[in-house]
């Protein structure tokens, strides 16, 4: 695949409306309309736009404590997730596809024709032409995160060969993740994108650092929220009586690979963040400091991921494949063992 020698990125600041997934994927189609009119080559959207981030909801779960108004706020959520494919999906794709540009989305994601709980904070990876090339499920929910959202697994950590370079994606927290960024790195990345829904100032500075520790431009977006863009009947809480009228003041921002702001943290109200970056600067930024090649100790550290889809349950096919499995397990003691 021939290099592009720089490309044009578009980071999308905008909200979801909480419990209304229909509302959102049209939002999000008319989205990817306008920004395709700057012949964009690639659109980052925050995380969980599709579905949903439900801050100030804590789903009245205390410790040793549910609710059955918890449990109804749970439904409403999960009734509010898409599966990856779905009738939600195919209809982005379709927008995608006009707009010729690779697009990650973050959704909130419930398994395929399953009618359990879990819900994954997901970013899905469009290709130019509109298909689905891969998805990351977050490794690990932060804080009250974790009981709406399950853990990711190492199945889902995709870095994507482009005209333009290598993209990849962490998703909030785990950017704070060392192992998780080594596996980035680990796989080349150029692109390093970052949707989250963290908008305080530390955040900015870590993706300073990450720009640098990964010589890589960085695209970190959020979603600009007011109480506008959640129901009446979760507005009229007592806990969001309490609450600043805006509920998160975005700070999507772009970082060139020598760690300084092409586009400074934009706070305030929704926008469409345009940039062209000079790929260039990414092999002129490693020339001093390569964190997986001439600054790597290899002899010294080293790190192992396991990208096997982790399963409750294994179910055996066939005969055939039962004694496979039990001749892999019969090698793998004797090599223990010798």
């Amino acid at each position: 695949m021939e290099k592009k020698q720089s490309c044009k990125v578009a980071v999308v600041q905008a909200s979801s409306k909480l419990f209304d997934t229909e509302a959102t994927v049209n939002k999000t189609i008319e989205l990817i309309e306008e920004t395709s009119k700057e012949q964009v080559d690639l659109i980052l959207f925050p995380e969980a736009l599709i579905g949903g981030y439900p801050r100030g909801l804590h789903f009245d779960t205390y410790v040793g404590i549910r609710t059955d108004s918890g449990r109804s706020d749970f439904y409403r959520y999960a009734s509010s997730a898409v599966e990856i494919p779905g009738k939600e999906t195919d209809l982005i794709s379709e927008a995608v596809k006009k707009a010729g540009a690779y697009v990650v989305l973050g959704v909130i994601e419930k398994e395929q024709h399953f009618h359990g709980a879990s819900l994954y904070c997901t970013a899905i990876i469009f290709g130019p032409d509109g298909k689905i090339l891969a998805k990351h499920r977050k490794l690990k929910p932060t804080g009250s995160e974790r009981l709406i959202w399950a853990e990711g697994d190492g199945s889902t950590l995709p870095v994507i060969e482009t005209p333009f370079g290598r993209i990849g994606v962490l998703i909030c927290w785990e950017n704070y993740m060392p192992l998780a960024r080594a596996a980035m790195y680990g796989k080349g990345v150029d692109l390093y994108l970052a949707p989250t829904a963290d908008a305080r100032d530390g955040w900015f500075a870590s993706m300073q650092h990450i720009a640098l520790e990964g010589r890589c431009f960085v695209l970190s977006c959020n979603q600009y929220v007011t109480k506008d863009d959640y129901p009446e009947d979760v507005i009229n809480r007592q806990i969001f009586s309490e609450l600043e009228d805006e509920l998160c003041r975005g700070g999507s921002c772009i970082v060139s690979p020598l760690g300084s702001f092409i586009e400074k943290p934009f706070i305030g109200e929704e926008k469409i963040i345009i940039s062209e970056l000079d790929l260039t600067q990414i092999t002129k930024s490693r020339f001093d400091f390569d964190v997986v090649g001439h600054y790597a100790r290899n002899d010294v550290f080293s790190l192992t991921v396991n990208e096997k889809k982790q399963q409750a349950v294994v179910y055996l096919q066939d005969e055939s494949e039962e004694k496979t499995l039990n001749m892999n397990v019969i090698k793998e003691v004797v090599k223990n063992n010798s």
